[in-house]
C-alpha cells in the first residue's frame, strides 16, 4: 500500500511539472455593437427629460432657518456671508411658510453632506443636513 502511495505521489509530481498556466495575449480588434434601434430612441428621450428637469434627490446642509419680522433679512445676510466663505459651494435661500431658509450645497448622499457640516460646523454650530432636490 505504501509503495503505491509513493508511485502516485511521485508520478503526481512529474505530471504537474509539465503543466503551464495558459497565458492570454492582449485583447486587440474591434467590437461590434448589436442593438435594437428604439434602445437609441429611449435614451435620446431620457436625455432630454433629464434636461428639462435635472433635480435629483440628495442633501443639502441647512445653515439658517427662522420666522418673523426681520426674518428674510437675515437669511439674505447669512447666504451673503456665506458665499464670501465658501465660495465655491452654491447657497439657495427659500421661503416655506412661515420659515425663511438657508441651504448650501448639492450632495448625492447624507454621508457627504454630513462630512460638509462638520467643516462648516465652526461657522455654522446649528447647522444640519436634509433631505432635499438637488441639481448636479
Amino acid at each position: 500500500m505504501f509503495r503505491f502511495i509513493f508511485v502516485a505521489f511521485v508520478a503526481l509530481i512529474f505530471v504537474s511539472g509539465n503543466l503551464k498556466a495558459q497565458v492570454l495575449a492582449p485583447a486587440s480588434g474591434e467590437v461590434e455593437v448589436v442593438q435594437d434601434g428604439k434602445i437609441e430612441q429611449m435614451s435620446e428621450i431620457y436625455r432630454k427629460m433629464s434636461l428639462n428637469n435635472p433635480a435629483v434627490e440628495g442633501y443639502r446642509v441647512q445653515i439658517f432657518f427662522d420666522s418673523g419680522s426681520n426674518s428674510k433679512n437675515k437669511a439674505a445676510s447669512i447666504k451673503g456671508d456665506f458665499e464670501v466663505t465658501y465660495p465655491g459651494v452654491k447657497s439657495y435661500l427659500t421661503y416655506k411658510e412661515p420659515y425663511y431658509r438657508v441651504r448650501v450645497g448639492n450632495f448625492r448622499t447624507l454621508i457627504e453632506a454630513v462630512g460638509f457640516q462638520k467643516k462648516i460646523a465652526v461657522d455654522y454650530p446649528n447647522s444640519f443636513a436634509v433631505k432635499d432636490e438637488i441639481i448636479l
